[in-house]
């Protein structure tokens, strides 16, 4: 993972192959300028978590369909646990659509549980709405 930093352009296209409802650059200029806010990844795929004082939450994962199924997403993740627990996190949070089953089964293999639900947190584009499933990592147990 040590690559240059991706740019705003490069994530939002990553994004825009791997979801339906992408976020654009200045969506991801502005993360990127938070407090808090890490990046890892390369030209494949990437993860966006913010650490606030024990607590890191993954933003978004996303990685492009032809580097999918190689064990990427896990690997972002697992760098992005060990990276937060740096910084001080305890835990992390995350929510995924609950339709999403690879995801769900990425989140859930790295240890992962649900503890909650987000109704209609989803706008779709055909604005309809999904629910969200709420999932934690205890760094710490």
């Amino acid at each position: 993972m040590d690559h240059p930093a991706l740019s705003p352009d490069q994530l939002a296209d990553i994004h825009a192959e791997a979801f339906e409802a992408p976020w654009d650059k200045a969506a991801f200029a502005r993360l990127l300028d938070s407090a808090g806010v890490s990046l890892l990844g390369d030209e494949r795929g990437f993860i966006l978590t913010r650490t606030i004082a024990d607590e890191a939450e993954i933003l978004t994962l996303a990685v492009r369909p032809s580097c999918r199924r190689q064990g990427l997403a896990r690997l972002l993740v697992e760098h992005a646990v060990v990276a937060t627990a740096t910084l001080g996190a305890q835990r992390m949070f995350l929510e995924v659509a609950e339709n999403n089953a690879a995801a769900i089964g990425l989140y859930t293999v790295c240890g992962f549980e649900q503890v909650g639900l987000r109704k209609n947190y989803y706008t779709r584009p055909d604005g309809s709405s999904e629910h969200a499933l709420v999932m934690v990592l205890n760094f710490l147990q």
